[in-house]
């Protein structure tokens, strides 16, 4: 597999990918951000160009953050504002060769979008692109708009080139998975949702199914983020819900041991799976603040064993987090009971016929980090 996975990283031109892009101007009708385009990997024998934002607050040599949407989105301005309005400069790439038109204001991640003549592949996915060339596929295509964007994001002049982390929603978490362990210029990475193990557990079994066996091996062996997170070694946020529908808990856990770096996990209860939900928990912005501005971290968990768990820094709160159902990640109820802090450690009787668990503990400011869950031998 480590043989395999550095022959296939061989394949990236990163020399090129790492290289300042040419950027031409796009016109927006957002405020506050800058719309642009900016040169990719050739698709079908032409160039493309990607579609972004780009915004920055007032300052210099700025922490910043490279911002990628997941399926049924693109290039979010909102996005952008957020971390700008957090002293961060930030750009967002769309990943499916489209461009974001104006939504309804009540609504401003889900604008209208359409393909454009220099855009790539479209997403998701790209499972039936499967027998073309890799560089004709999806993912090669939306990596590489990632890689690019970043290269252009270092070469801004009020953003310090070394204070740059990673973030990406459902889509754009597997997305982050691969960019991890092909970029590591980056400080930090924070996948939400996303993860690796797709043929194993996910919401696309039915597509690798209707692939066949040979096909769907070919895919998962170069798309799969399991081949690409070995090489992941910075550190690693994990943010994602015991329910999300698509990456369940199993090849969650499996991805994040995969990886490299250090992890922190934060795994809410029934977290809703969707853009706005996974661009705004506070957690995120604390791991970058902590990562890129020496700001005040999150909890760190140090040990944890099947009724205990062991952490440093300022928790107020535990809770064991339990399920007595098998069967679907997905569909099984979680329940929660309170856990009993004593000095630096948690602990908390795991209840007669539970069938998984873990530990949420919670600081002053309400932020969680998480242990593994276990489950029941």
């Amino acid at each position: 597999m480590v043989i395999y996975a550095f022959l296939l990283l061989l394949s990236w031109d990163l020399k090129w990918l790492f290289e300042t892009p040419r950027v031409t101007a796009a016109e927006t009708a957002e405020p506050g951000v800058r719309a642009l385009y900016y040169e990719s990997v050739p698709w079908k024998g032409k160039p493309t160009r990607v579609f972004a934002y780009y915004g920055a607050p007032a300052g210099k040599k700025l922490p910043a953050m490279v911002l990628i949407h997941g399926g049924g989105g693109t290039a979010f301005a909102e996005w952008v504002r957020m971390w700008n309005a957090r002293g961060y400069a930030a750009i967002a790439m769309d990943t499916g060769g489209m461009t974001p038109e104006r939504g309804p204001a009540d609504k401003p991640w889900n604008p209208a979008r359409a393909h454009h003549e220099d855009g790539g592949p479209a997403g998701w996915g790209g499972f039936g692109a499967v027998d073309e060339a890799k560089e004709e596929q999806w993912t090669y295509h939306a990596v590489a708009a990632v890689v690019r964007g970043h290269s252009l994001l270092r070469s801004m002049p009020e953003v310090d080139a070394k204070r740059i982390g990673v973030t990406g929603i459902s889509w754009g978490g597997y997305l982050t998975n691969i960019v991890a362990g092909i970029d590591g210029r980056f400080r930090f990475a924070a996948p939400v949702y996303g993860c690796g193990y797709l043929g194993e557990d996910s919401a696309w079994l039915k597509n690798f199914a209707e692939m066949g066996a040979e096909r769907a091996a070919k895919w998962l062996g170069w798309w799969d983020p399991s081949v690409y997170l070995p090489g992941a070694k910075m550190p690693m946020l994990w943010v994602t819900g015991t329910n999300d529908f698509a990456y369940p808990m199993g090849s969650l856990q499996k991805s994040y041991r995969l990886a490299g770096g250090p992890r922190t996990l934060a795994v809410r209860v029934r977290m809703k799976h969707g853009h706005p939900d996974g661009a705004k928990p506070e957690e995120i912005f604390a791991y970058a603040g902590a990562m890129l501005r020496k700001e005040q971290p999150l909890a760190r968990i140090e040990a944890a064993g099947r009724d205990w768990v062991k952490f440093r820094g300022g928790i107020v709160k535990a809770e064991l987090n339990y399920t007595k159902a098998g069967g679907k990640w997905q569909e099984r109820l979680w329940e929660t009971a309170p856990a009993e802090i004593r000095g630096k450690t948690a602990r908390a009787a795991v209840p007669e016929g539970a069938t998984a668990w873990y530990f949420n503990l919670f600081d002053e400011r309400g932020l969680v980090v998480s242990s593994e869950h276990f489950e029941r031998e």
